[in-house]
């Protein structure tokens, strides 16, 4: 049985936050785009993380550090971002190991959606 996605929703990665990353399809909220970019950074997925970064904001590169493994991801709240609105935001933590060493991350994050895509513009 496949396992459940890296975000933490109960599907596959294939049909969860794969679909996205392959660009099959897009978030739809910003809380899924949050969860897609959680993903991308434990699958090592530096272009998908960079083509959801609204370019406002965007670095020129983006180097990811392979020490580090994202192994679970907290939602703790989320504002707008739905289908109706154009801006978003999302707190989380995003819990990690560093070379085996435990360790977390939060953020509240900002996400506007642009001619129909939702991208992540920073924290807030």
């Amino acid at each position: 049985m496949p396992r459940s996605c890296l975000c933490g929703l109960p599907a596959s990665y294939q049909d969860c936050c794969g679909k996205l990353h392959r660009g099959e399809a897009a978030a739809a909220t910003a809380e899924q785009l949050m969860r897609s970019r959680f993903s991308a950074f434990g699958m090592g997925d530096a272009a998908y993380l960079l083509r959801t970064w609204h370019p406002s904001s965007r670095p020129a590169r983006l180097d990811l550090d392979k020490r580090v493994r994202w192994v679970r991801l907290e939602i703790l709240e989320a504002t707008g971002g739905s289908v109706v609105h154009t801006e978003g935001t999302v707190r989380f933590r995003a819990h990690y190991l560093d070379r085996g060493r435990p360790g977390e991350m939060e953020e509240h994050s900002r996400f506007v959606r642009v001619d129909g895509r939702w991208l992540y513009t920073g924290a807030v």
